[in-house]
């Protein structure tokens, strides 16, 4: 048994294949090449263009597209062996953007747009950012502000975005909008529109926010100032955007979660490997409960939080309801993750602070999943309400 990869349920020679395959690519990038993108911040190309070429980043498009057409447990299960090898969020965002971000153009995109679009996508040639979140809006989607205004043949497009990732480097842009203001809605999720079109660079000014960890991969502010969509770049109906994205929702949070416990299992193994050598009063502190039982809990959760996550990802691919079991695996795998890491730190005592073994940048990449897509507060919100019937809070 391996401690630190999780119980395959399934014992799937298939599934033993993707793992296979992505640790045959992921291997090749050690511990220094993700701390030299940690110190210099960038984009870790040559990761990117390996999975690419290894055509991984197809892994959930159509087949007809060029894609591999998997499920939700098969993207988990690749997302956990890359996360699992020293790259942490770097290397997890570098590329599970690709897996269920464009979920919108493969559900309702034309055959037309998906031809032109998808293949691009696989292949790399084409990177997306997401423009969703707005400052003033947060996880309240029905109160963005950014207004595409119909003209002949498109829209022009205003409007500010936060929390927009590889914008430094994408060529693309998938840009939430209002078509109709909030005021002027029947509902408030009405009027919203989703477009997939060129990030023109003219029209879009990015300044990329410095932050905690995964710098290699950028979080920017973007400002829109009269960028022109036509109208062959809007995904579906006018209006219709809110729907759209809810498809993609539960699959991103089994995804951060799986990502999380990848994470988490890491640290948890160099922590593990830390107690077994460094001896301290002619002993090895792995021999001493008060180091061995911390790292066993952790290992518990994580184990009961990979549990959460695929059962998350065969109820979506057997296509029945998983909001309250993937928003669990997000809040369980996000804190489990994070726990070990910083259990993992701990366990190192003063050189757990130092760069040199790696924990302390795996805690910092871990941190964000207990942040983002959702936080814990709004997931024990969901469950308190849809679960446990109990009287809306917010």
């Amino acid at each position: 048994m391996n401690a630190f990869s999780p119980t395959d349920l399934t014992d799937n020679e298939d599934h033993r294949a993707i793992r296979e395959g992505v640790r045959a690519v992921v291997s090749r990038f050690d511990d220094e090449y993700w701390l030299e993108r940690d110190e210099d911040g960038k984009f870790p190309f040559e990761f990117h263009r390996a999975m690419a070429e290894a055509g991984w980043l197809g892994i959930t498009m159509p087949v007809e597209y060029g894609g591999a057409g998997l499920g939700v447990t098969e993207a988990a299960i690749m997302m956990h062996e890359v996360a699992s090898h020293g790259g942490g969020m770097a290397a997890t965002s570098a590329v599970h953007i690709n897996l269920f971000g464009p979920h919108p153009i493969v559900v309702h995109g034309t055959d037309a747009q998906k031809s032109r679009w998808v293949p691009r996508l696989i292949s790399g040639e084409d990177q997306v950012c997401f423009g969703f979140t707005e400052p003033d809006a947060g996880l309240n989607t029905t109160r963005i502000k950014t207004f595409a205004q119909k003209v002949e043949g498109g829209y022009i497009v205003h409007g500010q975005k936060v929390w927009t990732s590889t914008a430094q480097v994408a060529n693309k842009i998938m840009l939430l909008t209002r078509t109709t203001r909030y005021e002027d809605a029947k509902r408030p999720t009405d009027g919203i529109t989703i477009f997939y079109t060129d990030l023109d660079r003219a029209k879009i000014e990015v300044r990329k926010i410095p932050k905690m960890g995964r710098k290699a991969v950028d979080s920017n502010a973007i400002f829109i100032d009269g960028l022109f969509i036509p109208d062959e770049d809007r995904i579906g109906e006018e209006g219709k955007g809110f729907s759209y994205i809810l498809h993609s929702l539960n699959p991103e949070r089994v995804l951060i979660a799986v990502e999380a416990i990848g994470i988490g299992q890491d640290a948890l193994r160099r922590a593990a490997k830390y107690a077994q050598e460094r001896v301290v009063f002619d002993r090895p502190i792995g021999q001493n409960q008060g180091i061995q039982h911390p790292l066993a809990e952790r290992w518990m959760y994580l184990e009961s939080a990979w549990l959460m996550a695929m059962r998350a990802a065969q109820l979506y691919d057997a296509g029945k309801p998983c909001g309250a079991e993937a928003n669990s695996a997000k809040f369980l795998g996000a804190r489990a993750g994070y726990d070990s890491c910083l259990q993992a730190v701990l366990t190192h005592g003063g050189f757990g602070y130092a760069k040199e073994y790696h924990v302390e940048r795996l805690l910092r990449e871990v941190t964000v999943t207990r942040i983002a897509p959702i936080t814990e507060q709004l997931i024990l919100s969901f469950i308190a309400e849809k679960v446990l019937d109990l009287p809306k809070s917010y």
